[in-house]
C-alpha cells in the first residue's frame, strides 16, 4: 500500500487546515510531511490521524508539523446545541472544564450558561 494511501486522513486534514509550507514527499518508504498548522489544536487532530493510520509510533512517516498561534489552543464558533461543557469535552475532553473556556472569553461572556450561536470563543491552551 502507497504511504499517501495509508496516510491519506492525515494528509486530507492537513488540506482541510491549509497547512501553510505544507509539503509531502517519500523518500526510502518514509513519508515525509511537515508544514505550520494554524492551532495546536489542529496540529493535534493530525497527529491523531497518524496515529490511527501507523500505531503510537509509526516508522514510515516523519512529521514535521509547528504551529502558527501559541496564544490559544483554538477557535471556536458556537454552533446551535453548544454549551460550553460540550465545547469543554470537544477540545480537554472532559466537560468539567467549562470554566476554562468562561474565563477566558469574559470579554463576551457574564454567564457561563449563556452562549449564543455565532459567537466566536477563544479556547485557551490546556492546564
Amino acid at each position: 500500500m502507497a504511504l499517501n494511501e495509508k496516510y491519506k486522513n492525515a494528509l486530507r486534514l492537513g488540506e482541510d487546515f491549509k497547512i501553510s509550507n505544507g509539503y509531502v514527499k517519500e523518500e526510502n518508504g518514509v513519508l515525509k510531511v511537515g508544514g505550520k498548522a494554524k492551532t495546536a489544536y489542529e496540529k493535534n487532530l493530525i497527529w491523531d490521524e497518524i496515529k490511527k493510520a501507523g500505531g503510537e509510533n509509526p516508522t514510515d512517516i516523519e512529521a514535521n508539523i509547528e504551529v502558527e498561534v501559541t496564544e490559544y489552543f483554538h477557535k471556536h464558533t458556537v454552533k446551535s446545541g453548544d454549551t460550553l461543557g460540550k465545547i469543554s469535552k470537544q477540545y480537554y475532553g472532559k466537560a468539567g472544564a467549562y470554566m476554562h473556556i468562561f474565563e477566558a472569553n469574559t470579554d463576551q461572556l457574564k454567564n457561563p450558561d449563556r452562549i449564543q450561536i455565532g459567537q466566536v470563543l477563544t479556547i485557551p491552551n490546556p492546564q
